[in-house]
């Protein structure tokens, strides 16, 4: 008897951007638009399921298109009442995901921009891949 096997892969072609700022999702949301000129704006909350016997988890989102480059930002929060999106990354309270392609003048100005916001602890580029939850971050 042969036996077929199915591989699966993760997309995880974006770009993470891990942010600790100890605000309300629609407060940090607001914060960005205003300094950044950016128009996140909320959307249907990102679900995780983490057992198949249990309800599902979620956790705030935010969504932002830029039709040139046809670029996607999702604003995550790593934190709901009931717990962490990504566990590893306790410190951090939310996930700026980057889908499609975005050139380093871009990212560092978005970097640099939600840096100087003064309830930004810190926000900083991370690699997904080396997540142990990376998959929770696929949308």
């Amino acid at each position: 008897m042969n036996k077929t096997y199915l591989k699966l892969t993760l997309d995880l072609d974006f770009i993470l951007i891990a942010i600790t700022a100890p605000l309300k999702d629609y407060v940090l949301c607001h914060k960005i638009n205003t300094r950044l000129g950016t128009q996140f704006e909320k959307v249907e909350d990102h679900e995780i399921f983490f057992n198949i016997d249990e309800p599902a988890w979620y956790f705030s989102k935010y969504y932002f298109f830029v039709e040139q480059g046809e670029v996607e930002y999702y604003l995550l929060s790593n934190k709901s009442s009931d717990g962490l999106l990504v566990p590893e990354m306790s410190n951090v309270d939310f996930f700026i995901i980057i889908r499609e392609f975005i050139d380093k003048e871009d990212l560092n100005y978005l970097i640099n921009g939600l840096n100087k916001l003064p309830d930004i602890q810190v926000a900083a580029r991370i690699e997904p891949t080396k997540l142990k939850s990376k998959e929770n971050l696929v949308i």
